[in-house]
């Protein structure tokens, strides 16, 4: 895993189109008409946006059984089933599909009380970024992060096109909070994102199908 660097330069308003400011630490809610593949009923914490793009993560759609156990020893971080001692929540850590460029490079997000050096991003107080087998290897040890989650590829947006998805209503903007950034009940996580900006998903089911 390489660290992926995208570009944070301040808290700049976005060039008018969505009239707030630049959305990274934050989460965005797929409406139910967007029924591509990879982004239907998901929900994307931004890690990077400015005007030269966005960058996140798809927080509830896991990989078809691949566990962290399993990451580890492909990754060859340990050698046998069973050699590291994981902590119990480690031990069913589901892998993500985080989005659908480069699907093979993994990105751990996690909690603030781990610190890899350049290959973390801090995206806000309590919430970092790291790219690197080393945070691996630490948790590997029950070393790493009290809290994280782990996806392989991201989302990512060219220079103005997150906000003009955002202007037809393709996403919803949610606050983040730890449970939905970092449990494991990835089923309820677009229901609980709606309930968190006080959405029915009912009624927008029924507003997209009379579109």
């Amino acid at each position: 895993m390489r660290p992926h660097r995208a570009p944070l330069d301040g808290k700049h308003d976005v060039t008018g189109t969505i009239g707030k400011k630049f959305l990274d630490g934050q989460c965005l809610v797929a409406m139910p008409a967007l029924q591509d593949q990879f982004f239907a009923r998901a929900v994307v914490y931004i890690c990077a946006h400015s005007e030269e793009g966005a960058m996140g993560l798809i927080l509830n759609h896991p990989s078809p059984g691949v566990s962290l156990p399993e990451l580890l020893l492909q990754l060859k971080v340990v050698d046998a089933p069973g050699h590291a001692k994981l902590s119990p929540h480690l031990e069913v850590m589901r892998v993500l599909n985080g989005g659908p460029v480069e699907t093979t490079r993994g990105f751990v997000l996690h909690s603030a009380d781990y610190d890899g050096g350049e290959s973390t991003l801090a995206i806000d107080r309590d919430v970092h970024l790291t790219a690197t087998l080393d945070i691996l290897r630490a948790m590997a040890m029950n070393e790493g992060p009290r809290q994280a989650v782990l996806a392989l590829g991201y989302a990512g947006w060219s220079a103005g096109q997150l906000e003009s998805e955002i202007l037809a209503n393709s996403w919803m903007v949610c606050p983040a909070d730890p449970e939905l950034l970092f449990d494991q009940d990835h089923e309820t996580k677009y229901e609980r994102a709606l309930h968190a900006i006080g959405v029915d998903l009912g009624f927008l089911s029924e507003q997209a199908g009379h579109a």
